[in-house]
């Protein structure tokens, strides 16, 4: 996965989470909001060096990511048994 996707998948996930959440937020009477800039300015040197890369500098025009569906048992079976083959394998390496 690209990097350029990962705010997007974090927000899927996020939002599909939420659905199961019964929380519902409220704000806080004398809240306060705040931007990003507002965090990341008074930092200096490589903290806001990796705080800047990591702000979202456009919204996508395209919905998150769709997940691909569960494996079948049989394709669960197949990884198992390929991963057990391999650590078997290494095991026969090393001994």
């Amino acid at each position: 996965m690209s990097m350029d996707y990962i705010y997007d998948y974090m927000l899927h996930l996020l939002t599909e989470y939420a659905k199961l959440l019964r929380y519902k937020p409220t704000v806080p009477e004398k809240a306060v909001e705040i931007c990003t800039e507002s965090i990341a300015c008074p930092a200096q040197g490589l903290h806001r060096d990796c705080m800047m890369d990591s702000m979202e500098r456009h919204v996508a025009s395209f919905e998150p990511c769709t997940l691909p569906p569960q494996f079948t048992p049989e394709e669960a079976k197949g990884i198992a048994d390929r991963e057990a083959d391999v650590l078997r394998k290494v095991e026969n390496m090393e001994g």
